[in-house]
């Protein structure tokens, strides 16, 4: 039976500074040190379902969208809201302008996404008003002008009512539904100059006069997408990025043929080269799998030196969970894609020295960032039969 080196699958484990894969051979589970690093705390979503807070240098294991988790992994982002859970500060301003009043706020009102009693309730008030003059709304007016805000927040109906509301920013508003249930409502503002943003009840999007709604965790990011909830209390907080390097050893790992498998989805399609990858510590014997700078396109590559087999294709959506592998041989390289054969060709020669597994690069560059359920590395190759169930959705 052929050595496999897994992580994730329902099996994911991790403690400080350290994520324990296993090595199956002839059905023995050995723990395998797999170096993990982040120098900053950070917030993933539990089993419960909750978002919580785990330590610097603690993985997160996210079980947002899947109930056997998902390894997280996110580059370095900052929340510029100052509050994120507080709406009463200064930088907060309650408006009503026309007919409309000020909305009325009450902190801790109910429970939020973390489990812990402090949703704030806003209820907002047209007072008959019905042309899009008339407004009842909350700003935040303290941030830098920049041109590529990402704008999310966790939203919830506080009356049982499906409800619409606009986000406030400096260009048109936007609308939005706030439902019984919390969801994250992210505003894309790339390439609009912007120094506020907030929610507001308008005359003329609906019939209703009034909106009861419940919020938490305002976050503003400079960047094309939203990241994971990132708490501040009185000033601007930074998460660190991961760095998820160094698993398995050349025990484990055969230069001569073999499998990597992944499953995983990008955090973003935004044009970065994303690499997960077995190498030999450098650039210059490896075998890798990205996704690069074409939108939702994928890249296979077997390295020997000089000597490279490449394969790219576009998939419909890299944020989506995709099932990839590439097998590599003296009989040649073969790449599967969602249960699909989708190329093979020869190789002039073989990797050398592949001792490691890294969310990287060979040479320490291209980091990959977005969620990890499964990776697999085989000593042996497998029949396409294999690799096509392997890899079916």
């Amino acid at each position: 039976m052929s050595n496999t080196l897994k992580f994730g699958n329902g099996e994911w484990y991790g403690k400080k500074d350290t994520i324990l894969a296993y090595n199956d051979e002839n059905s023995n589970f050995k723990p395998l040190p797999f170096s993990f690093d982040r120098a900053s705390s950070a917030t993933v979503v539990n089993k419960a379902g909750l978002i919580e807070t785990v330590g610097s240098g603690e993985p997160r294991i996210d079980y947002k969208d899947d109930s056997k988790g998902a390894l997280l992994l996110e580059n370095s982002a900052t929340n510029v809201i100052i509050n994120s859970e507080d709406f009463t500060g200064s930088e907060w301003v309650l408006y009503g302008y026309a007919s409309g009043d000020a909305p009325i706020l009450t902190s801790n009102y109910d429970t939020s996404p973390d489990g812990k009693q402090n949703a704030t309730r806003l209820q907002f008030n047209l007072n008959g008003g019905t042309t899009t003059t008339d407004r009842s709304y909350i700003r935040y007016n303290s941030f830098a002008s920049q041109t590529d805000y990402y704008y999310s927040c966790y939203v919830k109906s506080a009356n049982g009512q499906e409800q619409k509301l606009l986000w406030q920013h400096g260009g048109d508003d936007n609308e939005f539904t706030v439902t019984n249930e919390w969801q994250r409502v992210e505003l894309d503002r790339n390439g609009n100059a912007e120094t506020f943003t907030g929610f507001s009840l308008r005359g003329g999007i609906s019939t209703v006069d009034t909106a009861d709604v419940l919020v938490w965790g305002f976050q503003v990011e400079q960047r094309s997408y939203a990241t994971s909830y990132i708490p501040t209390q009185g000033s601007a907080v930074t998460r660190i990025g991961d760095v998820c390097n160094n698993g398995g050893n050349d025990q484990v790992i055969n230069s001569t043929e073999g499998v990597l498998y992944a499953e995983i989805s990008a955090l973003a399609n935004d044009g970065t080269t994303r690499t997960i990858s077995l190498n030999d510590n450098s650039g210059s014997n490896v075998i890798r799998i990205s996704n690069t700078t074409t939108s939702n396109e994928v890249n296979f590559i077997v390295r020997a030196n000089s000597n490279i087999y490449v394969y790219n294709q576009v998939l419909s959506d890299i944020t989506t969970i995709n099932k990839l592998a590439i097998s590599y041989s003296s009989s040649g390289a073969k790449v599967f894609i969602n249960g699909i054969l989708s190329d093979s060709g020869a190789l002039s020669s073989l990797p050398t020295g592949l001792s490691q597994l890294d969310f990287r690069y060979g040479n320490g560059t291209l980091p990959f960032y977005g969620n990890v359920k499964d990776v697999r590395v085989y000593n042996t190759t497998l029949t396409d039969a294999e690799l096509i169930s392997l890899t079916s959705l």
